[in-house]
């Protein structure tokens, strides 16, 4: 899957995110990369900032938070899983969403726990 079909994939996994929670993000933007960090290379997405449940009166004039997807890790996972390329195919569409839905509940100040008590870890 070319870094243009999977940056697509990752918008419309934004795009399915309800209305009225995309309208509580703020100050985040998302990026999609081809690897993580070598320190934690099967690591399929990464949130960094600060979570809205963490902001108070201090929060201001900072970058924004950063939601990372990363590409190799995801499609190679699901290379592993997936007998035919069409079941790979619907294997990363699924993986993306969980992973946007995962990262994105981080920026709430959801904790990966109850994240995967929620089936998104």
């Amino acid at each position: 899957m070319t870094r243009e079909d999977f940056e697509e994939l990752v918008a419309e996994a934004l795009d399915r995110i309800p209305p009225e929670l995309t309208r509580l993000m703020d100050n985040v933007a998302v990026f999609v990369e081809d690897e993580p960090p070598a320190s934690d290379p099967e690591l399929l997405g990464l949130y960094e900032g600060t979570p809205l449940t963490e902001r108070g009166e201090w929060y201001a004039g900072v970058l924004p938070d950063r939601i990372t997807i990363y590409r190799g890790p995801t499609l190679r996972m699901v290379e592993r899983e997936s007998a035919e390329e069409g079941e790979a195919r619907e294997g990363v569409v699924e993986e993306v969403e969980i992973t946007v839905v995962h990262e994105i509940a981080h920026h709430f100040g959801i904790d990966d726990d109850r994240l995967h008590a929620l089936g998104y870890g």
